[in-house]
């Protein structure tokens, strides 16, 4: 038996994710500025780490139910109506998930198949178009420009959309690129999809990351609460990367096939994670509201960084990137990331890893030190220089 041959194609055509070349690289190197990590830099506030410490302390190790502990949920669907005028039945329309990540996957597996299309607005998450091809459906991307300020428009949408349309992800704040959806600018997509049935992907992960304005749930439409699926959770706003804790919202009918996915290939999301989770709902909006700021700050002290060393950079308006046009330097996004690392030590992400249409651009994070940012700033300067 060859092994190799007995993979399914849709796995193995599957290209693993552009992102790890870099990190493989940087083990191998010492003192990297490393600005590409999507992580938050802050350890998890102290409240909530002694929460998940006094749940070990008494002896919380069971299993609990498949879709969470109750008491989570109820955290949950309280923190979604007062935080974004969300409502959701704790009983049966919320999943406690191993991570957003999970959430995309059991959504997507639960909804689409060969024959059908996921749309994809990119650049966008690297799982979003694996997970998609991991089901055997066909996925559609849609080039966001900068010029529209990497926003999806009700025109992009509507001509992606076939007969065989099942889902649409819409990715905001958006990584790479830091891009918002606002509350007008949702309006027009639900104008586009509101009688069509197609379910909406709405990944909100980074929602408490929004610098201007707030953040708006296409799901907080009435008119499409019933075919959008939120994911969201607790490693990005709460600084929980580790603890890999996320949650899915939607219908009874979605999240109760979904439960199924998750029952069978995963039981129940970490027990301990799941009451430290309660916690950071209950008490934790003080410390989020200071992270978010804090990534406001080195935000704008990277954007200025990159427009001095040359580079037109859209003013990311959300999460924790920021996604610079590097066309200017001559280099591919590749050769850039390469030439940087290494003549430079400073890791950014090549735009091409989060779709095509990212040549030209790279991912820098700012959820790093104020200290890393400036002196990376610095050599970025120095790179380009030295570039004539």
């Amino acid at each position: 038996m060859i092994m190799k041959d007995m993979i399914l194609d849709r796995i193995k055509n599957v290209p693993p994710s552009g992102i790890r070349k870099y990190f493989d690289l940087i083990n191998e190197m010492k003192d990297v500025i490393s600005l590409g990590v999507g992580e938050p830099d802050f350890v998890t506030p102290w409240n909530i780490r002694e929460a998940g410490i006094y749940s070990l302390e008494n002896g919380h190790t069971q299993y609990s139910s498949n879709a969470g502990f109750i008491e989570l949920r109820e955290e949950i669907s309280k923190y979604l109506q007062r935080k974004f005028s969300l409502e959701y039945n704790p009983v049966d329309e919320i999943l406690v998930t191993v991570g957003g990540s999970e959430g995309i996957d059991a959504a997507l597996r639960a909804l689409v198949g060969p024959g059908d299309e996921v749309i994809i607005p990119e650049p966008s998450f690297v799982a979003y178009k694996g997970c998609t091809g991991f089901t055997g459906a066909t996925a559609v991307t849609i080039p966001l420009k900068q010029e529209n300020e990497f926003k999806l428009t009700a025109e992009e949408l509507e001509n992606a959309i076939t007969d065989r349309t099942k889902v649409v992800i819409i990715p905001f704040p958006n990584n790479p690129t830091g891009a918002i959806m606002t509350r007008e600018d949702l309006y027009e997509l639900v104008k586009v999809l509101k009688d069509k049935n197609i379910v909406v992907l709405s990944d909100e992960i980074y929602c408490e990351l929004t610098y201007e304005g707030g953040h708006t749930s296409i799901a907080s439409f009435p008119e499409m609460k019933e075919q959008t699926v939120v994911i969201n959770g607790f490693s990005k706003s709460f600084a929980m990367t580790g603890w890999r804790l996320g949650y899915a919202c939607g219908h009874r009918d979605l999240i109760g096939e979904m439960k199924k996915i998750h029952q069978y290939g995963i039981m129940c999301a970490p027990t301990t994670a799941q009451d430290a989770a309660i916690e950071a709902l209950q008490n934790s909006d003080d410390d989020v509201a200071m992270m978010a700021k804090e990534y406001n700050r080195r935000r704008r002290v990277m954007v200025d960084g990159f427009q001095k060393a040359g580079y037109s950079s859209f003013e990311p308006k959300g999460a924790f990137y920021v996604f610079p046009n590097i066309k200017s330097s001559g280099l591919s996004s590749d050769e850039f990331c390469e030439r940087l690392l290494i003549e430079q030590k400073v890791l950014v992400v090549p735009g091409t890893a989060f779709g095509e249409c990212g040549e030209g651009y790279v991912r820098a994070c700012y959820a790093s030190s104020m200290e890393n940012i400036i002196e990376a700033m610095k050599r970025i300067r120095t790179f380009t220089d030295s570039l004539g």
